[in-house]
């Protein structure tokens, strides 16, 4: 849709619509489904005859939106604010309010001048497209509710623990109340890290993950208990060396810490690694994780019935991303569904003038009052590093897909979007540069800006593919289906840690930034200080932590013994974000 010719609204009420239903009932709506054709790159448009080049009755021209009235199938131009022949032939004749868009497949009331939606056209529309495709994909709905999921996601109230007498004597004599014994200013469980030999990037890295809420509490809460795991374990567990690391950052001893076991037990599970010399942050994340799904995953197998692993590593970062693969020729939409535990990001192109980032930055992260823009500056920002990560690529012709509706390769489309979003999201930023024809690598010191306060869902595959079918309104059944409504699910997100590096690529030091009751923390292997967010602001981001602000907890009795967001504890604190469990989802 053009910017500026219709403007959009809540899809509720419009009388004229509601009229025209009471008139005519539903059914004339969905048999125009039966006019639907494909038009490239799968889009809806609505033909008699697939040849038909349609033109406004008045002026005889199919420039601007062609809109075919639903009672006598004239077609008229809308181009405001000089060409409103749809309005006039509403106008002329009373109860012509309601038209469709012949190039969109869209309802449209000339009377109010803006589109409508009406819930049983869209479900016809879709499930013709999608026959008309001759796929399954993208997000179809399942008649009459007989799709693969019927379980819903069921909202339930939620209800804080009180603990009775008996449990708070137990309280008292098992364990001892975290607090400020040591008189330091710093908060509870900041502790420094001893660099071990140029082991700065795994010192960031877990100083990162010592403060993620829902990795600080289960651990915390005892779900990993690593004298019992380790009577029972046939080798090195990295998920008991965490439990380790984490009873002894939040013990209250403020002296820099030395995971040295943590350390031999990675090198035993990533061999190639096993060196003194500079890793990646970001592969050590993804290998460190991969240690504690390789105890973690076997020890807990796997969620009953739902085939999902139930290691705390995957629990807390795992997402799942959706790419759409479009033929360009018929429409035909190839969907696959991959799991995930980060996703990395290419800066946006480089425009220049990145020295003057430092000096325009406010105290709140914005850009200061120094009147040039981002774009002018040619600053990247995580949101448009989202945009160009969602947005529709055409492959080139080295690339065709095996179009299964054409059963020939056919150019086409790729669009990635996250159909289901981890408790704790984690960016990467590409930032390491490596050309195979010219067999070199570089850094790419490019400044990044990033808000504290995410909100993710544009980038949900429920929004992205509604925007690709026009916004259109439909009922879905089944929790995991692409496009149903998100209303009922967390998407916002705040951020708590930062990753960043400086130097070269073979010479860099990382450091890890942490927000902690509302203050902004280095943590530079073993020294820890205080900063301001202006620092963290003007630093070179690599990798970035964020929390979703809104937790879910199942309803079931069953699960809620094996979830590491133990309904007695539902509020994950983490300084000036409380994390507090509301419904049913994890």
């Amino acid at each position: 849709m053009a910017k500026g010719c219709i403007r959009r609204s809540n899809p509720e009420g419009c009388q004229h619509l509601a009229n025209y239903r009471a008139r005519h009932g539903p059914e004339v709506l969905k048999a125009l489904s039966k006019c639907l054709r494909i038009r490239p790159p799968g889009g809806a448009t609505l033909r008699r005859d697939p040849h038909d080049v349609p033109a406004c009755i008045t002026c005889g021209k199919n420039q601007g939106r062609l809109y075919a009235c639903l009672v006598c199938a004239t077609v008229a131009c809308w181009r405001p604010p000089d060409f409103l022949h749809a309005s006039q032939h509403a106008n002329a004749h009373p109860g012509h309010d309601i038209a469709v868009d012949v190039d969109r497949a869209e309802l449209f009331c000339c009377a109010c001048n803006d589109q409508v939606y009406d819930s049983d056209f869209d479900t016809a529309v879709l499930f013709a497209l999608a026959a008309v495709r001759g796929d399954g994909s993208g997000g179809r709905p399942e008649p009459n509710g007989n799709g693969r999921n019927k379980r819903r996601r069921r909202l339930v109230e939620y209800k804080p623990w009180t603990p009775t007498a008996r449990e708070k004597s137990l309280l008292v004599r098992g364990s001892s109340p975290l607090g400020e014994g040591s008189g330091s200013c710093l908060p509870w469980g900041l502790r420094g890290l001893n660099n071990l030999g140029n082991t700065c990037f795994m010192n960031s890295v877990l100083q990162a993950l010592l403060h993620t809420p829902p990795l600080r509490n289960y651990f915390l809460s005892d779900r990993h208990n690593r004298y019992v795991c380790q009577k029972n374990a046939q080798r090195l567990c990295l998920a008991c060396d965490m439990d380790a690391m984490f009873s002894a950052a939040f013990s209250g001893d403020r002296t820099p810490y030395s995971p040295a076991q943590f350390l031999y037990s990675w090198w035993q599970h990533a061999a190639n690694l096993a060196s003194y010399e500079q890793q990646d942050a970001h592969e050590f994340f993804i290998s460190m994780l991969d240690g504690v799904h390789a105890n973690d995953g076997r020890e807990h197998s796997s969620l009953k019935g739902s085939g999902e692993s139930c290691c705390i590593a995957h629990r807390v970062f795992s997402g799942i991303l959706r790419s759409d693969v479009t033929c360009t020729v018929c429409g035909f939409t190839s969907t696959t569904y991959d799991p995930c535990v980060d996703i990395s990001l290419d800066l946006e192109p480089n425009h220049g003038f990145e020295k003057m980032l430092a000096d325009s930055y406010s105290c709140n992260g914005d850009l200061g009052q120094t009147g040039v823009s981002s774009q002018s500056l040619g600053i990247s920002t995580l949101l448009g590093c989202l945009d160009r990560f969602t947005r529709p690529e055409r492959l080139g012709s080295d690339q065709k897909f095996y179009c299964q509706h054409c059963q020939v390769p056919q150019e086409s489309i790729k669009q990635m979007s996250m159909r289901r979003l981890p408790l704790v999201l984690c960016f990467h930023i590409k930032r390491f540069e490596h050309s195979s024809t010219r067999n070199t690598s570089r850094k790419v010191d490019r400044y990044l800006q990033f808000p504290l306060f995410l909100d993710m869902a544009p980038y949900m595959s429920s929004s992205i593919v509604r925007n690709r079918h026009g916004n259109r309104i439909f009922a879905l059944n089944g929790e995991d289906s692409d496009v149903a409504s998100t209303s009922d699910l967390s998407s916002e997100f705040e951020l708590f840690a930062v990753v960043t590096h400086t130097g070269k690529l073979d010479a860099g030091h990382y450091v890890s930034y942490l927000r902690l009751s509302n203050q902004w923390y280095k943590c530079d292997d073993a020294w820890v200080s205080q900063v301001s967010e202006r620092v963290v602001r003007a630093s070179q981001g690599y990798m970035m932590y964020y929390v979703q602000k809104m937790l879910y907890y199942k309803a079931s009795e069953e699960l809620a013994g094996q979830g590491f967001i133990d309904k007695k504890d539902s509020e994950l604190n983490h300084g000036n974000v409380t994390c507090q469990s509301m419904a049913n989802g994890i």
